[in-house]
């Protein structure tokens, strides 16, 4: 499964590397590693794979060079603990749990602490094996557990992304929202899904 909202939808700074962090979350079958300097080649590979990049972006992007890999990283690592996916002890994925940045949803939650999450499956021999929802279920533990965020959302999953959104609902997300695209987009609505607190603890406690 592909990454769940696009990476076109932000603006990207100019960092020198990625911010650093030391955490390793395990799970059944999975271990999300720190993503560091030395990941360019698999990122680069990933994020080169037309297919990949059909459900993880919103525009028609079918290829971003190093350079715009390297920015769109380092830019999201300074307020998200940005991960690589191991299956096997072989990256296989990416993904993160970031700090709220769109207008949208933090002017409907003020004074909370929301997160996103964002991920990508880049090996396709392993889409559709549950591994998504391992990924998302680690993030959303860490989210509410260890950084008491208040809710945690999934943006811009795309109507046409089916997996992704069966990955979300099946970690307990609800949709909170549908925003239309432009027209230029492969997609014509985009989910915005959320994940509460108090739900969390309620299916935890179920």
């Amino acid at each position: 499964m592909p990454r769940l909202s696009p990476k076109s939808d932000r603006e990207v700074g100019v960092m020198e590397e990625l911010k650093q962090h030391t955490l390793h979350l395990r799970g059944e079958r999975i271990v999300l590693r720190p993503m560091t300097e030395g990941d360019w080649d698999i990122l680069l590979k990933w994020n080169s794979d037309p297919e990949v990049l059909y459900f993880s972006e919103g525009t028609n992007v079918t290829s971003w060079d190093l350079d715009m890999v390297q920015q769109i990283y380092r830019s999201v690592s300074q307020s998200a603990f940005c991960f690589i996916v191991e299956f096997e002890d072989k990256p296989i994925g990416e993904c993160w749990l970031e700090k709220m940045n769109l207008g949208r949803i933090l002017r409907k939650q003020p004074g909370l602490d929301c997160r996103r999450i964002d991920l990508m499956i880049g090996e396709k021999a392993l889409w559709g094996q549950g591994i998504g929802t391992e990924v998302v279920r680690l993030l959303v533990k860490f989210g509410f557990e260890e950084e008491n965020a208040d809710a945690i959302f999934a943006c811009d999953v795309a109507d046409y992304n089916f997996g992704s959104l069966m990955v979300f609902q099946k970690a307990g997300f609800e949709i909170f929202s549908a925003v239309g695209q432009p027209p230029a987009t492969k997609a014509k609505v985009g989910y915005d899904l959320v994940l509460t607190r108090e739900k969390y603890y309620d299916m935890a406690s179920g």
